[in-house]
This record gives C-alpha cells, structure tokens and sequence, in this order.
C-alpha cells in the first residue's frame, strides 16, 4: 500500500532482451502474446506450426518457448523425434494441467504451463521464473537443486537426499516456486498465483505448505520457513540475512 492506504498494484514482470520464440496457431493469441512480450522488454520470434518452430531452432537459438499444446501437427511432431542443438525452456499454454504428457518432442529441459484462456500477467511472471532457473546454476537436465533437495522437472519427481517426496501436482508446483526463489520470501498472493493462478483469501495456502513440509523437512533439517507477516521462504536458516 502507499502513503494514503490504497493498494498500489505490482508492477509487472519484465523482460532484459531475451529472445523468445511463440509458437501459436491462432492469429490472436499470437498477436496477443508477441505485442505483451514485447512492451515488457523482450524479443520475440512467431512460428504458426511445430515444424515452422523447428526450422527456426535449427537456424538460431532462442532463450524461451511459448509453445500452444494445441498445435495441429503436436502428435505428427512427437512421433518424428527430429534433433534440436539447444533446447530452451519452455512455457506450454494448454487446456489441461498435465504437464508431463505435454511437448514430449521438445526433450528434457525446463518447463512449466499456464491454463487457457491465458492471463498476461501470468505468462509474463512464469516466463522471468524460467529464465531465471536457466541463468542461476543449475543444472540444463531439467533439475533443480537445493543441498539435498533435488526437484526433476523431465520427470516431474522430488526428493530429500535419497528419500522420494511424493508431491502432489500443487505441491510440486509450490516446492518449484520457492526452491527457484531460494532466500526470497514469497507473499500468500505470490504463492496463490503461481500455483493456482489466482489469489486465495481462505486458508487453502497455509494447508498446502503445511502439508508440503511435513514431507519436505521429515527427519531432516527445516529448508521451509514462514516469515509472519510476510509469507513463505525455502533456505537453511543459518543463511537468512
């Protein structure tokens, strides 16, 4: 909020250059998505066809890709299995959260999704996460890592040292969030956002990190932390500043 009490609406996320490459079949949406990214600061590339998409990573190398799980050719595509040098990560738009069955042709590496009809400023937030997962360090196998908390985005698998976590798909997604955002304390709105793509008011986000470190911190030091007042941080509690 500001000086006089009225909330001061978030400025949106924003981009540095990077060159992304949209993948979309329908004229609007690829209008709409190309002219957003553009504004918030990035370069962007249109291919209307999975094969369209791949001619263009043959020829150069993109940052990111928005790729519409509704693509006509998708099922040809996967079947073909064709050889791309560099795969960036990508942001999938579909009608349905089941992300591991998507873009299988695409191969290893980051990925994430947002659900049809797109928001802006959703697509604008989970594009800078992803990019930022590919500039931090970690690994380009599709692994996130924290010490021994290792997140397996090919698989969609977690786990603590050698014990597997079973994550649901909300936990996951939540785990993802704060391991990306190490050290950073993320609002309840942030959370809300990111995992269910809207702000929850009730008490759905309380239970669902309750829940996920009763898993993640069994047996183990604690890496999920709550700031009261603030929200939700992912470290070792030696290392807050």
């Amino acid at each position: 909020m500001d000086g006089s009490g009225a909330r001061v609406k978030p400025a949106l996320a924003r981009g540095a250059g990077q060159h992304l490459l949209l993948v979309v079949h329908e004229p609007d949406l690829a209008e709409l998505l190309s002219t957003t990214l553009e504004l918030a600061g990035y370069r962007t590339a249109l291919a209307g066809t999975g094969g369209e998409a791949l001619e263009r990573l043959a020829e150069q190398r993109f940052d990111l890709m928005v790729v519409d799980a509704a693509l006509p050719d998708m099922v040809s595509l996967a079947r073909e299995r064709p050889v791309v040098a560099h795969r960036p990560p990508v942001l999938v738009l579909t009608e349905y959260d089941s992300l591991g069955d998507l873009v299988p042709e695409l191969g290893p590496g980051e990925r994430d999704y947002v659900t049809k009809p797109v928001r802006v400023a959703e697509v604008l937030v989970r594009v800078q996460v992803l990019l930022r997962g590919t500039h931090a360090g970690h690994p380009r196998d599709g692994a996130l890592s924290y010490r021994d908390l290792v997140l397996d985005d090919t698989l969609r698998e977690a786990r603590r040292g050698t014990r597997p976590l079973a994550l649901t798909a909300a936990e996951y997604r939540l785990l993802r969030h704060l391991l990306v955002n190490a050290h950073r304390v993320l609002s309840k709105e942030q959370i809300g956002r990111y995992v269910w793509g809207d702000h929850r008011g009730d008490n759905s986000i309380e239970q669902l990190v309750s829940r996920l470190r009763r898993k993640v911190d069994r047996d183990a030091p604690n890496l999920i932390h709550t700031r009261r007042g603030f929200g939700y941080w992912l470290g070792h509690a030696d290392t807050e500043r």
